[in-house]
């Protein structure tokens, strides 16, 4: 590996970096976006049983907001279960928008590295195509700065698309995660609202 790097040259450096942060954003959203931690199926159940045996209280909404990225949501509904549909409408949707940020959080800078490593790519083709015409001179040519300007060249193209390949997969899969995840609790979140107004049983 440390051959390929030292082939590659300095331009694969920056690939080498994007590739890490790629791969740290993956593994954490792999785990942020787990539907125990994000929407558990068990939660509106339960709510709604608590909700019908009055004991909802602020200690309560509190282990809510924290049992997951749902319980914020229905935490900030219950708080407000006193107050007007409207009010807990607001409250809900001022509570989506944090969640949903959350839910997105890192995936701009995973699409980010996507669209930019085929650029640094292009870039270290360019450096070693510039090495690679330099080696030609009128006296004749360097065979030795030739073959590295030709090494640079293919190495960081490949480094380029081996990077942007699986970033992009994963924001895609990623992205599509989350879309479900939000309509999923847009429809629980209503689910709960009626039944704090006393227009659902379960």
């Amino acid at each position: 590996m440390w051959e390929i790097i030292q082939a590659a040259g300095w331009p694969i450096w920056p690939l080498i970096f994007a590739s890490v942060v790629a791969v740290a954003i993956i593994v954490e959203r792999c785990w942020a976006l787990r539907a125990p931690a994000v929407a558990p199926k068990t939660l509106l159940p339960e709510v709604s049983r608590m909700v019908a045996q009055g004991g909802i209280t602020r200690e309560t909404c509190n282990k809510l907001a924290q049992h997951s990225l749902l319980g914020e949501i229905f935490a900030a509904a219950l708080l407000n279960s006193n107050n007007s549909r409207e009010v807990i409408k607001e409250s809900v949707e001022e509570s989506g928008r944090v969640v949903i940020h959350k839910l997105e959080r890192y995936l701009n800078t995973l699409a980010t590295i996507a669209t930019v490593a085929p650029l640094l790519g292009l870039l270290g083709t360019v450096i070693g195509m510039v090495e690679l015409f330099g080696a030609f001179t009128s006296t004749g040519h360097d065979v030795a700065q030739f073959a590295r300007g030709i090494s640079v060249a293919l190495y960081n193209t490949a480094g380029g698309i081996v990077v942007a390949v699986p970033a992009m997969i994963f924001y895609r899969y990623f992205r599509g995660k989350v879309d479900s995840f939000i309509v999923d609790m847009e429809q629980e979140a209503i689910k709960l609202v009626e039944i704090i107004h006393g227009e659902r049983q379960s």
